[in-house]
């Protein structure tokens, strides 16, 4: 056992002697440790509930003959987080939980890891852990949000920010606002519809790094405290066997993972998030692959904000497993790759049946024959930008309009709110991209508004930054080179007409070069936002949203 080096032997009788100040018994010493990550915190509606799941995994850690040793991480509420300087940390809290993760794991020798995640940056952050470490490990999510549901309608957390722009608009009173905001989040866990949060417990467990249906068990129901024991009582078997990470983190596993990402319609930022814990993995993402991928894969499903559908819906129809079946049955998938079930893909899903044909399509039936996700290119994003193509209203597949500029999502969202943007124009907010902004702060605030009124349909926003998953309408980011390196969406003006072309992957700025030329001459790079503390240090180390936001090595 790797925790021998620290427990074993004559010369470890101190070490020992603090175990013993626990409350440990020779015996439980003597056993595999078995580090429990928390991120259990008061802050995060997602996590709060964690606390009952990390003893409900201890409980099985002990069945199977272990030692848990529980441990915490931070975590950032995004939504608390959204619409103010907090919003830098949520993505830069991502390396902070790897690394956190890492010191603890190393630090104290431990034999295996159960990951207890929920939302948006806290799994990618434990996942690029998980794969860094290559320990034996399994992970178990809190489990999604049950839909909120007030006078006939389901609801979540962004009926909330699109009834600020409905508000502001004079659409509804100040009471339907009150009522909106009492019912739309009815209790713990990830919020409820296919946002960032639930894209990522759904990846891991495609990944195979997770049980099936952790991506679907509402966090409410008694069979997430039992899927949850089961975790921990096969992180043991996964420890005994040698699963480790390096054999399930594989190219497969990935290509796989973006596949179910384009039939599920994922949220934008698990373009963010894969690469960045396949780097850790030591394996390539291209994004030019992710078109490849959408391009032959169906959108089978259409969970909020692109469709009515929501977590719950899915399980009830049968979950991930029941949506992997039909995409094997198509030939999409390659089934061959492990798990930590100590099984293959092929041999979980082997039973799955779809129970709702409405929520999980097969190929005749899709929403389209293509997938949820597009990467567009152009001079305006020569490295690249995304949108959630499933969530765009047909109308604005193509669009060209003129440019509204804003340095700031702050500004960009005064002038959503005072009614300053009108139909057919392209919102441009620039210097929010992973340095420049620094951290590529979501913008659910103006991305809502422009739906709550009414603009969904005529207006286009685009970005260095990036959006939250719940986010819908034509909103992309990521865009790449950003403006505080220099990229062409910092040489935007008021006014420059905008081209874009979703249904076939571009998006360019209708500016004569010589014009351009004269621009980037006059050009003056900004001085950073933040020059003290983790966001100065982030801000310099950071690379291009290109490659998922990760650190220079």
């Amino acid at each position: 056992m790797k925790s021998d080096v620290m427990k074993s032997g004559y010369q470890r009788s101190p070490q020992r002697s603090l175990l013993f100040a626990m409350g440990l018994t020779r015996e439980e010493i003597e056993r595999p440790l078995v580090g429990v990550v928390n991120s259990f915190n008061e802050l995060i509606p997602g996590h709060v509930h964690l606390c009952q799941l990390a003893e409900a995994v201890k409980a099985g850690v002990r069945i199977a003959g272990g030692t848990p040793v529980e441990f915490p991480t931070i975590g950032v509420c995004d939504g608390l987080a959204m619409g103010h300087d907090g919003m830098h940390y949520s993505l830069a809290s991502r390396e902070i939980i790897a690394d956190s993760v890492e010191i603890m794991a190393m630090a104290h020798a431990l034999d295996a890891l159960v990951f207890i995640p929920n939302c948006d940056k806290i799994i990618p952050g434990m996942l690029m852990a998980a794969a860094r470490l290559d320990l034996p490990c399994v992970f178990v999510s809190g489990g999604p949000m049950l839909t909120g549901k007030y006078d006939g309608k389901e609801m979540d957390l962004n009926s909330c920010f699109e009834s600020v722009g409905a508000f502001a608009a004079n659409k509804i009173t100040e009471a339907e606002l009150f009522t909106i905001e009492e019912n739309a989040c009815p209790g713990c866990g990830s919020c409820s519809g296919m946002f960032t949060a639930n894209s990522m417990n759904c990846m891991t467990e495609v990944l195979g790094m997770a049980l099936p249906y952790n991506g679907t068990v509402p966090a409410v129901d008694a069979g997430r405290i039992r899927l949850a024991k089961e975790a921990g009582m096969k992180v043991m078997e996964v420890l005994a066997k040698d699963i480790r990470p390096s054999k399930i983190l594989t190219s497969a596993a990935f290509y796989n993972a973006l596949t179910v990402d384009m039939a599920l319609g994922c949220s934008t930022n698990t373009i963010l998030h894969l690469p960045a814990v396949a780097s850790e993995a030591g394996v390539s993402i291209d994004l030019d692959m992710i078109n490849e991928i959408s391009e032959n894969t169906p959108n089978l499903c259409k969970l909020a904000p692109g469709g009515h559908h929501h977590l719950e819906n899915l399980h009830r129809a049968g979950g991930l497993p029941a949506l992997l079946k039909n995409l094997s049955d198509i030939g999409l998938l390659d089934t061959s790759v492990p798990t930590v079930t100590g099984k293959t893909m092929a041999e979980n899903i082997v039973n799955a049946k779809v129970l709702d044909p409405d929520v999980i399509r097969n190929k005749e039936t899709a929403y389209s024959q293509k997938g949820g996700l597009a990467i567009l290119r152009g001079n305006l994003c020569v490295d690249g930008a995304v949108v959630k193509k499933s969530a765009v209203a047909p109308e604005m597949l193509q669009h060209k309009g003129p440019a509204r500029v804003f340095d700031s999502e702050d500004a960009a969202g005064e002038a959503i709110f005072a009614g300053r943007i009108k139909p057919g124009d392209v919102v441009v907010i620039r210097y929010e991209g992973p340095k420049g902004g620094p951290g590529m702060r979501e913008m659910l605030g103006p991305t809502s508004a422009v739906q709550g009124m009414g603009l969904g349909s005529s207006v286009a926003l685009i970005t260095d930054g990036r959006f939250s998953g719940a986010t819908r309408g034509a909103s992309i980011g990521h865009v790449s080179p950003e403006a505080a390196e220099g990229g062409l969406i910092a040489l935007v003006k008021e006014g420059d007409m905008i081209d874009i072309d979703i249904e076939n992957g571009r998006m360019e700025l209708l500016v004569a070069e010589e014009e351009l030329a004269k621009r980037r001459v006059a050009w003056v790079k900004p001085a950073p936002k933040f020059t003290k503390g983790y966001l100065g240090k982030y801000s310099k180390m950071v690379k291009s949203a290109s490659t998922g936001a990760i650190l220079e090595k």
